[in-house]
């Protein structure tokens, strides 16, 4: 039984990395495990990835590209403000502007740049750097 489909995801990718893989496998797929591949695609931490329909959830298959140091589920998924994103980005990543928070808004699922930008709080899903 599968507790957190988010953090087992976040654990295989870090689990391929450490052992070098080019591509990984995640399972079961879904629309909040997309919507974080897509950001870490879109800020170069992973590479292409494609969804495979099996008849039983579907699986994620994902390119990596060697660059991930850590990625991991932030639990519990803290509310966070405005204001306190700054905090949280140096409570979590190891240096300023270096790695991702990503959250969960009313407007999708962003890093915490964009949600500083759209003047936005959300809840807390992931870093990774």
């Amino acid at each position: 039984m599968v507790g957190d489909p988010l953090s087992d995801a976040m654990t295989t990718i870090m689990n391929a990395e450490k052992l070098g893989r080019k591509e990984t496998v995640l399972k079961p797929a879904s629309k909040l495990i997309n919507d974080v591949l897509r950001i870490m695609q879109i800020n170069g931490y992973v590479g292409e990835f494609e969804y495979i329909d099996n008849g039983r959830g579907g699986v994620f298959v994902v390119q990596l590209l060697g660059r991930i140091n850590k990625c991991q589920v932030i639990k519990p998924r803290y509310p966070v403000k405005v204001k306190e994103i700054e905090g949280w980005e140096s409570q979590t990543l190891p240096a300023r502007d270096f790695g991702i928070l990503i959250l969960t808004t009313p407007h999708g699922v962003m890093t915490h740049t964009d949600a500083r930008n759209k003047h936005t709080g959300g809840r807390l899903l992931a870093y990774v750097y």
